[in-house]
């Protein structure tokens, strides 16, 4: 199933990821790294860093037509500008789970509910295309916007915070993050 491009809302459109928009992400990696690394976690400083969110955008463009990981670019409505990347991955807690959620959003759109908003959207394609999937949503605990986003997400989808930490293998490092699960059904009995 290829990944298809998604509508939003008024403000911004979800497209497939390509290679063409690396110098627009790199655009907005450089306005903050922090939020990217916190996005990305795995990324280094500097030049490698250009290097590997180079490779990740060639390898979500090769994915886009599988079914184990999509991934889109947020686009404005209103001058196609960049906003941010949101997606379902395969880097999986749970043997249950059918993907994970990443989402990072450009600092000028951030606080304007894009990213609860695109989750919407992908979710209710994802519902209407699939009898039930399990979906992770990973944060680290001092991540504050990224926990609130990850309540507003349970308290709409009916997910829910699993207690406790799990680790996530960053680099050399383990580090604690919390888990939040959405179950999607389709809501029928097919």
């Amino acid at each position: 199933m290829n990944t298809p491009e998604l509508e939003v809302d008024e403000q911004v459109i979800l497209r497939p990821v390509t290679r063409r928009i690396l110098p627009e992400v790199m655009e907005a990696y450089n306005e903050d790294p922090d939020s990217a690394k916190a996005a990305l976690p795995w990324l280094t400083d500097g030049e490698e860093a250009n290097r590997q969110i180079a490779d990740l955008m060639i390898d979500l463009e090769m994915h886009k037509g599988g079914e184990a990981v999509h991934f889109w670019a947020i686009h404005s409505k209103s001058d196609n500008s960049f906003v941010g990347m949101i997606g379902l991955g395969d880097e999986l807690q749970l043997a249950a789970s059918a993907y994970n959620l990443g989402y990072w959003v450009r600092t000028d759109w951030r606080r304007k509910g894009i990213a609860g908003k695109c989750v919407d959207a992908i979710f209710s394609w994802l519902t209407n295309r699939t009898k039930q999937a399990l979906i992770e949503v990973t944060v680290h605990p001092h991540n504050e916007s990224g926990l609130a986003t990850c309540r507003a997400i349970c308290e709409k989808w009916g997910g829910l915070a699993i207690s406790g930490y799990v680790p996530i293998e960053i680099g050399d490092r383990t580090v604690p993050h919390i888990l939040h699960l959405v179950q999607l059904d389709r809501g029928d009995s097919e």
